[in-house]
């Protein structure tokens, strides 16, 4: 029986044992016995399909997997420790020394210290490419080029990058589009139906839900997930299958909690919108947004992050949320509970000034996960934290 994506990620689960549990158990086992040494081996020959040992695959995190493929409409994956794990993992999985990465001006404070610091060690460099130059991106285009990079909606200024142009422009020079899909979330959009080649994941957000456990995720084509799963049963950046439990349940919630994020995030984007406090209050389905169209477009709903600039800079932005009762301070995201962040001075506070202001971080610049709470309560506390300011 043919059933949507919505029911896949309730009814997809591993085989059930004799047991006859309707919950899937925890398989918290570090290895797995065979019947035979004819079995072992033709497992590890990769003759047989198996689990061998957790580093390699686990019948949790398989579950979770097959829930983020049938999602994201992949055909294969891998589940890492952290979104920064599959990150790391799926660019040195499929790169070498000399190869060349053009990514979006605007990535995640760490993906920019993996491009900058830690890849220029095996000799793989990159350039950045800005969403409001698009015939920029062509020219930045080598021969060394093998991989496009980005994150849309990125963090924390939601800006967003036309996926259906992104796809044209990879195939055309035969790249690999790897797309940061962790502020969408599958419910939102699909990369992959505008060409992108691989997935990724911090499922510590969005997939989790509920600020538990670390995650990350990587999905995508058969033949580059051999290579990423290559690389990653060998460096050992598996998720735990217990975090696979807590995930894979987890996505039986993840349509409704997203929608719910969106409700709340507009009201909060709509109530804020005019605020003598503020500079500017960002959020993909305003219609003051400047990619509106664009937005509507490509994602289903706005997402659950809402971006404000406090006027007045980071003395200003600091009295605001230190005067907030109900929100959270936080550098995550997603979680049920309404989080506060202040980027400049965490999440992205190793960019040098320069990098944050070319990516729009300003010293204002308040990042709001809304969470699952009445939004008027929600509305109230920054309210009267703003007026404050």
């Amino acid at each position: 029986m043919s059933v949507n994506n919505e029911t896949s990620a309730i009814r997809l689960q591993a085989g059930r044992s004799h047991h006859r549990e309707h919950s899937v158990p925890l398989y918290l086992t570090s290895s797995f016995v065979f019947e035979s040494a004819e079995q072992a081996r033709a497992v590890f020959a990769e003759e047989e399909e198996g689990n061998v040992y957790s580093r390699y695959s686990n019948p949790n995190v398989d579950e979770l997997l097959a829930k983020m493929c049938r999602l994201e409409k992949a055909e294969a994956g891998f589940a890492f420790a952290s979104g920064m794990g599959a990150i790391f993992a799926s660019l040195a999985g499929l790169l070498q020394a000399g190869d060349h990465v053009l990514a979006g001006r605007a990535v995640f404070g760490s993906t920019h210290q993996l491009l900058s610091k830690v890849l220029p060690k095996w000799g793989i460099t990159h350039s950045y490419a800005d969403v409001a130059d698009p015939d920029g991106w062509e020219k930045l285009i080598t021969p060394a080029t093998k991989v496009i990079l980005i994150e849309t909606p990125s963090n924390p200024g939601l800006e967003l990058i036309d996926l259906e142009w992104l796809g044209e422009l990879k195939r055309k020079y035969n790249l690999v589009l790897i797309v940061d899909n962790c502020f969408a979330t599958p419910v939102l959009q699909n990369p992959v139906d505008y060409g992108a080649d691989i997935v990724v994941h911090s499922a510590t957000k969005y997939i989790d839900g509920q600020g538990r456990v670390l995650g990350g995720i990587a999905v995508g084509r058969q033949d580059l997930m051999a290579e990423i799963r290559f690389f990653s049963r060998h460096t050992g950046p598996a998720m735990s299958a217990f975090n696979a439990w807590v995930l894979s349940k987890s996505l039986e919630t993840l349509q409704l909690r997203v929608e719910k994020h969106c409700d709340n995030a507009l009201q909060l984007a709509e109530a804020l919108e005019g605020n003598p406090a503020l500079e500017q209050v960002r959020y993909p389905f305003l219609k003051s947004f400047p990619q509106y169209e664009l937005a509507k477009k490509q994602m289903r709903r706005g997402g659950g992050i809402v971006s404000i600039a406090v006027k007045g800079g980071y003395e200003a932005a600091k009295r605001f949320l230190d005067n907030l009762q109900l929100v959270s301070i936080s550098a995550n995201l997603g979680d049920t509970r309404t989080i506060v962040t202040h980027p400049a001075s965490t999440t992205h506070s190793k960019l040098t000034e320069a990098e944050r202001q070319a990516t729009g971080i300003t010293p204002g610049l308040v990042r709001i996960s809304v969470g699952l709470e009445n939004v008027t309560d929600v509305i109230a506390d920054i309210q009267q934290a703003l007026a404050k300011v």
